[in-house]
């Protein structure tokens, strides 16, 4: 359980996250997968990286039991730093990310996702933010680089999600096949790009980063910056207790004035 690291001959790294039952990140997981994820990039040998989930799902964003049992605003500060270290983790490493989402993607995976190379997909694999939902914001800077604009504020909004079949149509995911297949897929895609010169990959990587139009790490903390306002305002333990005790988003008579 947590997160595990394996190489294997042809320069391939596979990260895999494994949080039963959901994969709900706790904050100390997300600063793992970080570290995991960038000491991989470090290694000359490791051409590219595969990022991967056991179980259920991909990922279900941070752990909000985890934070909602800690007193004071600690677990939410780790939360929100681990979240950026690991978003930029996959954005940083100095090797190309694939990541194969199975099942949910939602939260954190979204920052996960959207920052990474290439993205395979189960089929029955969706993807969302229920961030305003929770009483929180955060990751419509890697939804955007999912959806186009209209689509990524519609989908925010209403915190609904988006199919890999969706997302295929859009061009962001790169193929989606059945469950069964997706790490093999993941694998032949990585050893597509591990078979090249990995100086000139690395190279690639950074000039592609380079040329990005949008600072993803900076427009990550401003959209932080408005959950810690939330947070101040008490709107979001609101939420989050909510959830944690229904598993439910708050009703629109609970968020009425009054």
């Amino acid at each position: 359980m947590g997160i595990r690291s394996a190489s294997e001959p042809g320069g391939i790294t596979t990260v895999t996250v494994d949080y039963p039952p959901v994969n709900a990140i706790p904050s100390r997981g997300w600063f793992e997968l970080a570290d995991a994820i960038l000491d991989a990039g470090r290694n000359p040998d490791t051409h590219v990286v595969i990022l991967r989930a056991e179980g259920r799902g991909f990922n279900a964003g941070v752990d909000i039991k985890e934070m909602q049992a800690t007193d004071g605003y600690g677990a939410l500060v780790d939360a929100n730093r681990g979240c950026a270290a690991a978003f930029a983790a996959v954005y940083d490493c100095a090797v190309p990310v694939v990541v194969a989402v199975n099942g949910f993607c939602v939260g954190g995976g979204i920052g996960l996702v959207g920052n990474a190379d290439v993205i395979v997909a189960s089929d029955d694999a969706v993807f969302g933010l229920p961030e305003v939902d929770r009483g929180a914001l955060g990751a419509a800077t890697h939804l955007a680089r999912l959806v186009p604009q209209h689509m990524m504020r519609t989908l925010y909004y209403t915190a609904q999600n988006v199919t890999a079949q969706q997302l295929q149509h859009f061009g962001s995911v790169y193929e989606v096949v059945p469950r069964e297949k997706l790490d093999d897929t993941a694998r032949d895609i990585a050893a597509k790009i591990a078979a090249k010169d990995t100086r000139v990959i690395r190279c690639a990587k950074e000039a592609i980063n380079g040329i990005d139009p949008v600072d993803v790490k900076t427009s990550y903390r401003l959209e932080q910056g408005y959950t810690f306002e939330l947070n101040l305002a008490g709107v979001a333990d609101k939420h989050r207790d909510e959830f944690v005790e229904t598993g439910k988003p708050r009703s629109n008579s609970n968020n009425r004035k009054g």
